[in-house]
């Protein structure tokens, strides 16, 4: 799958290092505190636990993380973790050494920021349908950075390592950008496991459609429609509620649904193409190229034994 890569900062110096397990770097504000970890030696089941909720994204080379009861999983560049308040991690580090450290952020947040943020957000952006809000999925902890969540992030950095008399309130600013970019990304990954909060929800009842008609021309019209929403309206729900257009995600579940297909050796690309709701063939290999970087063809030749 695509992930988006946050711009790692130089390594410390190696003069400057105090340890070479999670050797830590702090940045304070006001209503955050960025931390920079780097690792130069492997080293398991390393505990780490912040009071607040914390943002974490990984920068460089690998970890394995324990995390609440869930089975262990590799924590990778282009990756994000939240994790709750007062929750303790374990962490490995397989693969550390003094030529190939990890290098991880922690962003830890103010919880007032974050409650202040949520409300203003539910006051003035209020979601459609019932008993929904804005809100963050601590079921929804890890996931892949989109462009929009990475971009964030690498500002979010920028302000909090910068001089500026002004980096609390830029900051400030974008923490609550971050904060919507962090529920949009867990609303699309839920979306894309098939996990359904609310069956009646216009969001809802638009990605079934969308999902049941991928081989028809989708349009605006149509979606706005379904969901008894102005065209305007509608667009801006949608891009409020998932992070893109809706021609966006109809593109995207089309080239979620060619992958699908293509892990059938046998099919034909022009077959692929036709089932998955493209018109064109050499549209859709540019396109499914621009998503995944590779050709459909490549793709398929992964799957073959």
């Amino acid at each position: 799958m695509n992930r988006s890569y946050i711009s790692p900062p130089s390594l410390s110096n190696e003069k400057s290092l105090k340890t070479l397990v999670e050797n830590r770097t702090v940045y304070n504000l006001n209503h955050c505190e960025l931390n920079i970890f780097e690792t130069y030696k492997d080293a398991t089941l390393v505990p780490l636990q912040f009071n607040d909720l914390v943002v974490t994204s990984m920068l460089r080379g690998k970890k394995i993380m324990h995390l609440f009861d869930d089975p262990c999983f590799e924590y990778l560049p282009g990756e994000t973790v939240v994790i709750p308040s007062n929750v303790e991690m374990k962490i490995d580090f397989p693969e550390a050494t003094k030529s190939n450290p990890t290098q991880c952020l922690a962003l830890a947040i103010d919880q007032q920021k974050i409650t202040a943020t949520l409300h203003f957000l539910n006051e003035r952006y209020p979601k459609e349908g019932n008993n929904q809000f804005w809100h963050l999925d601590y079921h929804n902890y890890y996931f892949y950075n989109n462009i929009e969540l990475a971009t964030t992030i690498n500002k979010l950095v920028k302000e909090c390592m910068g001089t500026s008399i002004t980096k609390d309130i830029l900051a400030d600013l974008t923490l609550q950008e971050l904060l919507i970019r962090i529920i949009q990304t867990q609303t699309a990954k839920s979306i894309d496991d098939g996990v359904i909060t609310d069956s009646n929800a216009p969001i809802t009842q638009v990605i079934e459609y969308i999902r049941l008609n991928l081989r028809e021309n989708i349009s605006l019209k149509n979606l706005s429609e379904k969901a008894c929403m102005s065209t305007t309206s509608f667009y801006r729900f949608f891009k409020r509620e998932l992070g893109m257009t809706p021609i966006e995600f109809v593109i995207k579940e089309k080239i979620k649904c060619a992958k699908k297909l293509l892990k059938n050796p046998k099919i034909q690309i022009n077959e692929v193409c036709h089932l998955s709701g493209f018109e064109d063939s050499n549209y859709f290999i540019r396109l499914f190229k621009k998503h995944e970087g590779i050709t459909p063809k490549q793709y398929q030749l992964l799957y073959v034994n």
